[in-house]
């Protein structure tokens, strides 16, 4: 349980550029400092040319109670060309930013206690070391991800040939197996640069001194279990694991998205889908139509937050957000717009999505699974439509399907081919209008109902974290009774 010494901790918080990583790690410092009292400096490598995260960074309601301290962007062009994976470029750029984050680091170092990387940022594990800070690698996902990740180095010892082309799933002890074509997105070519990357952070996970998660028991139990107690996958961990999530934002109402809210308060209860694919997936324009085509004849209302086409499952806009929208009419149906006009509404580019999901007429989210989406759709109890494009997210759809019964998918992968009209139009009533669709909002009730106690000053995720404060503080005390 927490102590009055650790309203004195310091803890430096690092996160690796992107939207979808900014964000968890902005959360995480603000849990910090308004539940735990501690204080927080979170240090943001930042890229060349993305006015978005500085305005995030700078404007946002979550850096207000935080000590931002910005990395200066470096150049690796260089290194990089058009074929180069999002993985490769993130772990280029924080190796490349590591001398300005060390530089950062000693500004202060002075005053902290322990550092938290996130999960592309573990080359900095060793800069803790020579400050001699406790550290912790923190992984804005579910314990099986990360039970997958820490073990693949295993797994490439073992296993010759390209995961994706066997046939039995890959074995995890302790751990539901993974099957081949649900793998991380680093291990679909282990030829490619970005796999090597991911097996660098799989050991940079063990090089700490303990890995925080954003999820909690109830939705991980038997990963959490494994990584904690199966001799042989808690062996290659080498350390605790702290569950101490859900994490999401806390987004009020203001100025500017009253449009939507006012006409989400039209709607009847649980009548709406909502549809977006996070602020790095984009669809193929051969599937913007079909998925165009689904929505309307479901005659099901909904919510379509828009991008502009580009390849299936594309991640190459990972670094920016909500910018430079085109003509809708470019890449939507001939007449969908005028045809849809009373049943449902297109959002061009970008919509604050915590907003719609917790409004009580929205019954259903059509989702790339990325777990930040995820977990805000758990914590407002609302079901899914299953649609993974990239990373971790036909993991984190099989999870959601097949463990938790709260998400419904495509009988193909949308990554493997295009999804038609017909099954999208099936997929949208059945979770509108049928039974099914009633059992998952059902379950996800509960769901949200455990993380609420999991985050209570009684719960597990507050303990979890009290635990890794605990750390610190004795860690802390140890150096300064040795000095």
């Amino acid at each position: 349980m927490e102590n009055d010494n650790q309203s004195n901790l310091h803890i430096g918080i690092l996160s690796s550029p992107g939207i979808g990583h900014i964000i968890p790690v902005l959360v995480l410092g603000n849990r910090l400092v308004a539940v735990h009292n501690v204080k927080v400096t979170v240090f943001v490598v930042t890229t060349a040319g993305s006015p978005t995260e500085a305005h995030l960074i700078k404007s946002s309601d979550m850096a207000n109670n935080l000590n931002i301290v910005e990395i200066p962007p470096v150049d690796i062009s260089a290194l990089i060309d058009d074929n180069t994976k999002m993985v490769t470029q993130l772990c280029l750029l924080v190796r490349a930013a590591l001398p300005g984050v060390r530089s950062a680091l000693r500004a202060v170092s002075h005053g902290l206690d322990a550092l938290v990387v996130d999960l592309f940022c573990t080359e900095a594990l060793p800069v803790a070391d020579e400050l001699k800070l406790t550290k912790f690698v923190y992984v804005p996902s579910n314990a099986w991800f990360v039970a997958l990740t820490v073990y693949c180095p295993v797994l490439d010892k073992e296993i010759a040939g390209q995961y994706v082309d066997r046939e039995k799933p890959l074995e995890i002890p302790g751990c539901k197996p993974v099957r081949p074509e649900d793998v991380v997105d680093p291990m679909l070519d282990r030829g490619d640069q970005q796999y090597r990357e991911y097996l660098a952070q799989g050991r940079g996970y063990t090089m700490s001194n303990g890995i925080l998660m954003n999820t909690w028991e109830d939705v991980d139990p038997g990963s959490l279990k494994a990584l904690r107690e199966n001799e042989t996958l808690s062996k290659v961990v080498g350390g605790p694991v702290f569950a101490i999530g859900p994490l999401t934002r806390n987004i009020e109402e203001r100025d500017g998205y009253g449009m939507i809210t006012q006409w989400l308060d039209k709607q009847p209860r649980e009548s709406v889908l909502y549809v977006s694919f996070g602020s790095g997936g984009t669809l193929s324009g051969e599937q913007i139509t079909e998925l165009a085509w689904g929505l309307e004849l479901s005659e099901q209302r909904f919510i379509w937050v828009v991008r502009p086409p580009s390849e299936c499952g594309s991640d190459k806009s990972f670094f920016t957000t909500g910018q430079g929208a085109d003509d809708m009419s470019d890449y939507l149906p001939e007449g969908f717009l005028t045809r849809t006009h009373n049943q449902g509404l297109v959002v061009p580019m970008w919509a604050e999505q915590t907003l719609i999901l917790r409004h009580q007429s929205t019954g259903g989210f059509l989702s790339h699974c990325g777990w930040n989406s995820t977990l805000e759709s758990l914590t407002n109890g609302v079901p899914m439509i299953a649609w993974p494009l990239y990373a971790e997210q036909r993991q984190n759809a099989t999870m959601l399907t097949e463990e938790l019964g709260v998400a419904i998918r495509p009988t193909k992968l949308p990554t493997k081919g295009v999804v038609a009209r017909e099954e999208v139009m099936k997929l949208v009533k059945t979770m509108l209008q049928y039974k099914e669709g009633k059992e998952m909002r059902e379950r996800v009730q509960k769901l949200r109902i455990s993380a609420e106690k999991a985050l209570s000053t009684e719960g597990s995720s507050y303990n979890s974290m009290c635990e890794a404060l605990d750390m610190i503080q004795q860690r802390r005390d140890l150096k300064l009774h040795i000095k």
